[in-house]
């Protein structure tokens, strides 16, 4: 069973979908488009509030004149060992500017929620049982210093975390 996560709880009745030859969005629901399909209907129409599916081999800097009219844009981590939907969402947030739900999808393992949060994640698709069980409790894993900024600021503030580790010459 999937289920959609974010910081505040699970969503209940999210109308996003992934389709698929078996699968296909109802009247209820929003298809996540693959990215040559996103902008072809772009442009083709006006159409705002628009869904997208980002895979690791796509290049996430062409939906760039795109971004004002997506609603969410769900990153795809295929496997635990695929790191690429990092590097999409972090250029995502910091270089093009995206404000809207930003989503995994995919191979959602728990100890990657904070770092997935960090390059500005704020949702998840997660079906792994253990994923669900801690996300159901709150329990993500703590990380307590980070090497690198982030979309998100760490929690002892701005800048580079080892920079505030350091202690002042005598």
């Amino acid at each position: 069973m999937t289920k959609i996560w974010r910081e505040t709880g699970f969503v209940e009745n999210d109308p996003w979908v992934i389709e698929t030859d078996e699968v296909k969005a109802t009247e209820e629901q929003k298809p996540l488009l693959g990215l040559d399909e996103l902008i072809a209907r772009a442009d083709e129409s006006n159409d705002v509030g628009l869904g997208v599916l980002i895979k690791p081999a796509d290049d996430v800097r062409r939906l760039e004149p795109y971004l004002y009219r997506l609603e969410i844009v769900a990153v795809a981590f295929p496997a635990f060992n695929d790191g690429r939907a990092f590097s999409h969402a972090s250029l995502l947030r910091q270089r093009l500017g995206y404000t809207n739900e930003l989503r995994a999808v995919g191979d959602v393992l728990i100890d990657q929620v904070p770092l997935m949060l960090r390059v500005g994640i704020d949702s998840f698709s997660a079906s792994n049982a253990t994923a669900l069980k801690r996300l159901s409790e709150n329990r993500l894993p703590a990380i307590p210093h980070h090497y690198q900024p982030a979309v998100r600021d760490a929690e002892a503030g701005k800048g580079y975390s080892w920079r505030r580790q350091a202690k002042p010459a005598a």
